[in-house]
């Protein structure tokens, strides 16, 4: 008989959750059971050392307003072994939310704030962006970041959560609830990302070639003047600030995206079961007609017509607009 990796216990905090901290002998892998699903970092051959299993979401009257508003930082693994990080706020039903291409958890920090005081808010770096460092650019798939989110509630313990994005992570959250419905609450779009047909995706493909090519031959910020002429204002602030917080290699690699198809076309968005909230964008890359006619294609989603992007600048200027949309969305 081959031998059992036993598992010593004991109790931390990290801010208002509660973790056990389970340590294995090195080189054991954790067993299989209710604590680790196949998708918790827990739960994977390559661990062993101590590991955090979440216990429960901190209770409302635990809070005080000062916790409920601090960050609280979240390590956790895609079911690849990619090391990826995640802030959080709040206490309630969790809603993640994924910023966009080129920024970082940062450019949805006020947002995440204005929501804390009813929901438990967290805040991933897409693998690729910020601290979720991936410099492998065939690790770069719709379908990966799709599992990431899943891997993401898979460690906080959540069943289920309303995920929303800017951008790209619009377009993820899109992913996910259609890949997984189960785990999908409600979907919000934000500044709608366009859908090539074969043609244009052809170009885009070159695109982010070239993009790719040029950060690392002259560095990230000079790669991104291919883009920022063409976009909304806010974007190409949200980009700058978090250039110094961005790793070249990773920000190289996850340019890959751009070989992925996102949808074929608006039709595959039928699928999708779940209520969804479509705030339109505003620039070539994002245009308004796509929100548009992904709004009539997908059963329950609701359009909102109130917020002008061309006036906004920074984000806090994105949450004070968006963030009304969302409460009025999620009561109804």
């Amino acid at each position: 008989m081959g031998s059992i990796a036993v598992a010593a216990e004991s109790r931390i905090t990290q801010g208002a959750f509660e973790f056990v901290a389970k340590r294995y002998p090195l080189g054991r892998a954790p067993p299989a059971g209710p604590g680790a699903t196949g998708t918790d970092a827990c739960s994977r051959s390559w661990h062993s050392g101590t590991l955090a299993f979440p216990l429960r979401y901190p209770r409302e009257e635990e809070l005080n307003d000062e916790k409920r508003m601090a960050m609280r930082e979240i390590d956790y693994f895609g079911d690849d072994g990619t090391r990826l990080f995640a802030a959080g706020c709040g206490s309630g039903p969790v809603v993640v939310l994924l910023h966009g291409g080129g920024p970082d958890h940062h450019s949805l920090l006020p947002m995440a704030k204005r929501l804390a005081d009813r929901f438990t808010v967290v805040v991933p770096d897409v693998r690729g962006y910020g601290r979720s460092v991936c410099r492998d650019p065939a690790l770069h798939t719709w379908s990966r970041y799709a599992d990431d989110v899943i891997a993401l509630l898979d460690h906080l313990g959540a069943p289920e959560a309303v995920v929303g994005g800017t951008g790209l992570g619009g377009t993820i959250a899109l992913r996910t609830g259609l890949a997984f419905p189960a785990r999908v609450r409600a979907v919000v779009v934000i500044s709608a990302e366009d859908i090539e047909d074969d043609e244009a995706k052809l170009a885009e493909t070159a695109l982010m070639d070239r993009f790719a090519e040029r950060v690392r031959a002259e560095g990230i910020e000079a790669a991104w003047e291919l883009f920022l002429p063409h976009l909304q204002p806010l974007i190409g602030n949200l980009v700058r600030s978090a250039i110094p917080r961005a790793d070249p290699g990773s920000v190289a690699a996850a340019a890959a995206i751009g070989c992925d198809r996102s949808f074929r076309t608006l039709d595959e968005l039928g699928a999708l079961e779940v209520p969804v909230l479509i705030v339109p964008g505003a620039d070539d890359r994002h245009p308004a007609a796509v929100a548009e006619r992904m709004s009539a294609a997908i059963p329950k989603a609701t359009l909102a017509r109130n917020v002008s992007f061309d006036v906004l600048r920074t984000a806090d200027d994105l949450a004070d607009a968006v963030v009304p949309e969302i409460l009025q969305f999620l009561d109804n």
